[in-house]
C-alpha cells in the first residue's frame, strides 16, 4: 500500500473515531479491496461501525459493478451476515442497477438461509432471478425443507419438490394434494414410492395406478402379500401386464384371483395366452386351502396326483379316485384311501387300498392306518379281495392271517391250510404265540419243518392243541431225541392209555434201555408191556428183563417161557433163582429149563425131582449127556419106587446108560420085567453092530481080492507086450504097476491068495 493511501486510511479511522462519518463516506466506498479489509479489521476491533452511511448512501447510490462486488466480498470475508444481508436488501429489493442480478440475488437468499430463516420466503416470493434448484439444495441442506419446496414449486421442478415433502417433511397427505394439485405420472410415481415404502399399499397401489407406472412390480406384490390386499393387486397386475411380460406377473396375477375367489377370472385366464407357473401357483393354492382354485389350475396342468390331493380336500371322494387312477402313484393312492376311510367311503377306500397293498413296502402302512380307527372288517374285506389279484403277494396272505389271528381267529386254520405256501410262516409264528392259537400255531411249526417246537406246543398247550394223530406225525421227526421222553412222560400223565401207541410209533427211535429205566422208576412198567413186546425182538437186557419181570407178576408161564426161549440176553440165573422159588409149578418148572439152559443139569434135575416132574428130570439128563448124571436118576427112581419111571429112564436114557449097570440094577431090585424092553433093544443094537462089522469085513476082503485080480491081468497084459517089442526096449509099466527088478517068472506077488489075518469066522465069544 502507497504511504498515501495509508495516511488517508490512517485520518478515516480517526475521524470515524471522532464521529465524522458524513463527510467522508464516499471516499470509503471507492477505496480498493484491500484498504477495506484494513479499515473493517481496525474498525471492528474499536467497535466503531459506520454501515448505515455505507448501505443507506453509498452502495445503492453506486453504478460500479466492481464496486459491489468488492463491498460484498469484503463483507463475506469478515463474516458481517446480518450488514450483508442489510446491504444486499437495499441493492437489490430498492430498484437499484442491480436488483435483478442473479448472483446478487442468490447471495440474499443463502446469507438469509445461513444468518436469517426467517426473511427467506418474503425473498423467494419477492425474488425471480435468482437459481432455484441450487438454492433449494442449500436450504434443504440447512434444514429449510418448505423454503426449499416453495423455491421448487415456484420453478416448476414438481418432483423434486414432492421429493422434499415426502423425503423431509414427511407429509403424505400433503404430497398427495399435490399430486393431485399436478397430476403428472411422475409425482404420482413419486407418491406411490413413498406410499411403498410407508407400507400404505392400497394408496401405492392407486398412485401407481395414476402414473401407469409398472417399475416397481416385485416391491408391489411382495407388500400386497404381506398385507393381503389382493383386489388392489388384481388391478395393479392387470396396468402391469400390459407393460410387463413376466411369469411372476401372470402367476401373481393367478394366484390374487384366487385369493379373492374369482374363479371365473381364473377359468378366463387359463383359456388364454399366458406365462403363469400354473404348479407353483396351484402349490400356493393348495397350501394356502384354496382347494376351488388349485383343483382348477392342476386340472390344467393336468397334475392328476394333485388334483386328487385337492378333491380329497373338497370332498369328492368319486372324482379323487378317478384322479388317482390316472396318476397311479402310490403316494396319491395313500392319500386318497386314507382320506376316505377318515370319511366312511369304504368301497372307495377299497378300491384305492388294491392299488396299494400289491406293493409290499406299503402293506404295513395300510394296515395300521385301518386297525388305528378300529376297522378292521374292513380291512380283513379288503385283503380279502386283494387275494385274488395278480400280483398278490405273500405279505397279503400274511397279513390277512394276521388280521384273522387278533380279530377273527375262527377263520385262521382254514385260512392257513388254504395258503400255507405263501404265508411268512415266521411272522405268522409269533402272532399266533402272542394271541395264544396254539392249534394253529403246532400247524405252522409243522409246515415249516419245525417238529420239536411243535411237539412242545402241543405238550405245553395240550387242551387247546394236542392231537394224538398229530402228535405222532409228529414226534417221529423230531431233531431232538429228549423230545421221545419229554413225550412219553406227557402221555404218562395225561393220556396213559394213548401211550402205547404213541411209544409204537417212536419205538425205532427210542433208546430201549433208557425208557425201560425210567418207567421202573416211575413203577409203570405195566403201561408199556405192548412196546415191550415189539421191541423184544432186538434181544436187549432191560427189555427182556422187563418183559420176564412182567410175565412173572402177571404168572403168565406161558409167555415167560416163550420169551426167555426166544430172547436170552437177562440175567438167566437170577431169573432161574427166583422162579425155583415161586408158588406155581409152572414156574418152577422154568427155572428147572432156565438151570437146564445154562448148563447146570444138576440143580435142573433137583428141581424137577423136588416138583415130581420126572419127565423133565429124564429130559434133563439126556439132553446133558452125563451118564453118571443117567445113572444116580436111575437109581433114584428105584429108591423113590417109581418103577414106571424107572422104565421111562431107561428108554429116554438110553444112549447114556450102560447095559450092565442095568441089568445089575434091575436083576438086584427086582426089577427085570421092568429092564426086559431095555435088554431086548440093547441085544438087539448090538447084533446089529456085529452084523455091520461082519459085512463090512467081507466088503474089504472082497474089495482086496479085486485088487489083486485087476493087477494079475494088467502084469499079463504087460508080458504079452513085451514079447512084441525088441529086447533092449523095456516094456511100458502100466499105471498102479510097481517097477519089475526080477523076472517075470516065480511066486505070485505078496498079499495074493487068502486075505492077511483071516481064519475064518470064529462066532460072538469076544462079546
Amino acid at each position: 500500500m502507497s504511504t498515501s493511501l495509508h495516511c488517508w486510511c490512517m485520518f478515516e479511522i480517526v475521524t470515524r473515531h471522532e464521529g465524522v462519518y458524513s463527510t467522508n463516506s464516499t471516499p470509503l466506498a471507492e477505496i480498493d479491496t484491500m484498504c477495506w479489509h484494513i479499515q473493517l479489521l481496525m474498525l471492528t476491533e474499536l467497535s466503531v461501525i459506520p454501515w448505515s452511511q455505507v448501505v443507506s448512501t453509498a452502495l445503492p447510490e453506486s453504478k460500479n459493478p466492481e464496486q459491489v462486488s468488492v463491498t460484498v466480498k469484503a463483507f463475506m470475508k469478515h463474516d458481517l451476515q446480518a450488514e450483508l444481508i442489510e446491504l444486499l436488501e437495499k441493492i437489490v429489493l430498492n430498484n437499484s442497477a442491480f436488483s435483478s442480478n442473479a448472483n446478487l440475488q442468490n447471495l440474499l437468499i443463502l446469507t438469509a438461509i445461513k444468518a436469517d430463516p426467517s426473511r427467506v420466503k418474503d425473498y423467494i416470493y419477492r425474488l425471480d432471478n435468482f437459481d432455484g434448484p441450487a438454492v433449494a439444495e442449500k436450504a434443504i441442506e440447512f434444514g429449510q425443507y418448505e423454503e426449499a419446496f416453495e423455491i421448487y414449486k415456484k420453478f416448476g421442478r414438481k418432483v423434486e419438490a414432492i421429493k422434499v415433502l415426502l423425503q423431509h417433511l414427511h407429509d403424505l397427505d400433503r404430497a398427495h394434494d399435490y399430486a393431485n394439485k399436478v397430476d403428472e405420472a411422475a409425482v404420482w410415481s413419486e407418491l406411490g414410492h413413498a406410499y411403498l415404502d410407508a407400507n400404505q399399499v392400497p394408496d401405492a397401489i392407486a398412485a401407481y395406478l395414476r402414473s401407469s407406472d409398472s417399475s416397481r412390480y416385485v416391491q408391489v406384490i411382495d407388500a400386497c402379500t404381506a398385507v393381503g390386499c389382493y383386489e388392489d393387486l388384481v388391478k395393479y397386475l392387470l396396468m402391469v401386464r400390459k407393460k410387463v411380460k413376466e411369469a411372476k406377473v401372470d402367476s401373481e396375477l393367478l394366484y390374487s384371483y384366487a385369493r379373492i375367489n374369482n374363479l371365473g377370472e381364473i377359468d378366463a385366464f387359463l383359456h388364454t395366452s399366458h406365462q403363469a407357473n400354473l404348479q407353483s401357483v396351484g402349490d400356493r393354492c393348495f397350501d394356502e386351502g384354496m382347494y376351488e382354485a388349485a383343483r382348477l389350475l392342476f386340472t390344467n396342468i393336468p397334475n392328476w396326483g394333485r388334483l386328487a390331493s385337492t378333491l380329497v380336500r373338497l370332498h369328492r371322494f368319486q372324482e379323487a379316485v378317478d384322479a388317482a387312477r390316472k396318476a397311479n402313484s402310490a403316494k396319491t393312492w395313500k392319500e386318497v384311501c386314507f382320506a376316505c376311510v377318515e370319511e366312511g367311503e369304504f368301497k372307495l377306500a377299497q378300491l384305492c387300498g388294491l392299488n396299494i397293498i400289491v406293493n409290499a413296502d406299503d402293506l404295513d402302512e395300510v394296515s395300521e392306518f385301518y386297525q388305528r380307527r378300529g376297522h378292521f372288517d374292513q380291512l380283513m374285506a379288503l385283503m380279502e379281495s386283494g387275494l385274488g389279484l395278480e400280483r398278490a403277494h405273500m405279505g397279503i396272505f400274511t397279513e390277512l392271517g394276521i388280521l384273522y389271528a387278533k380279530f377273527k381267529p375262527e377263520k385262521l386254520m382254514e385260512h392257513l391250510k388254504l395258503f400255507g405256501k405263501r404265508l411268512n410262516i415266521p411272522r405268522l409264528i409269533r402272532v399266533c404265540e402272542e394271541q395264544g392259537h396254539w392249534r394253529e400255531l403246532v400247524h405252522l411249526y409243522i409246515m415249516y419243518d419245525e417238529y420239536d417246537n411243535a411237539a412242545h406246543c402241543m405238550m405245553a398247550h395240550s387242551s387247546a392243541s394236542w392231537d394224538h394223530v398229530t402228535f405222532k406225525d409228529v414226534v417221529v421227526k423230531v431233531s431232538n431225541v429228549d423230545v421221545y421222553y419229554k413225550g412219553i412222560r406227557f402221555y404218562l400223565q395225561e393220556h396213559p392209555e394213548l401211550l402205547a401207541d404213541v411209544m409204537k410209533a417212536m419205538e425205532t427211535r427210542l433208546d430201549h434201555a433208557r425208557v425201560v429205566g425210567m418207567f421202573r422208576k416211575e413203577g409203570h412198567l405195566p403201561l408199556i408191556k405192548d412196546y415191550l413186546l415189539n421191541v423184544q425182538k432186538v434181544n436187549i437186557l432191560e427189555v427182556n428183563e422187563a418183559v420176564n419181570e412182567l410175565l412173572v407178576d402177571e404168572e403168565d408161564f406161558e409167555g415167560l417161557r416163550s420169551s426167555i426161549t426166544t430172547y436170552d440176553n437177562f440175567d438167566q440165573i437170577g431169573l432161574a433163582t427166583r422162579l425155583e422159588k415161586h408158588e406155581l409149578l409152572e414156574f418152577r418148572r422154568l427155572a428147572a429149563y432156565v438151570y437146564k439152559k445154562n448148563l447146570r443139569w444138576k440143580k435142573a434135575v433137583e428141581l424137577a425131582k423136588a416138583d415130581k416132574l420126572y419127565k423133565d428130570a429124564m429130559e434133563t439128563v439126556a439132553v446133558s449127556g452125563a451118564p453118571e448124571l443117567a445113572e444116580e436118576l436111575l437109581r433114584w427112581f428105584v429108591e423113590a419106587k417109581e418103577p414106571e419111571c424107572f422104565a421111562a429112564c431107561l428108554y429116554t436114557c438110553y444112549e447114556l446108560l450102560r447095559p450092565d449097570v442095568v441089568l445089575e440094577v434091575a436083576w438086584m431090585n427086582k426089577l427085570m420085567d421092568y429092564a426086559m424092553p431095555y435088554m431086548i433093544q440093547a441085544v438087539k443094537e448090538y447084533s446089529g453092530k456085529v452084523d455091520l462089522l461082519m459085512s463090512e469085513r467081507k466088503e474089504a476082503k472082497e474089495a482086496v481080492q479085486a485088487q489083486q485080480d485087476n493087477m494079475q491081468k494088467a502084469q499079463a497084459q504087460a508080458n504079452s507086450f513085451q514079447m512084441l517089442m525088441p529086447l533092449a526096449l523095456p516094456a511100458p509099466q502100466m499105471p498102479g504097476m510097481a517097477p519089475d527088478h526080477g523076472s517075470f517068472v516065480g511066486a505070485p506077488p505078496a498079499g495074493y491068495g487068502a486075505a492077511a489075518g483071516f481064519t475064518g469066522h470064529q462066532g460072538y465069544g469076544g462079546y
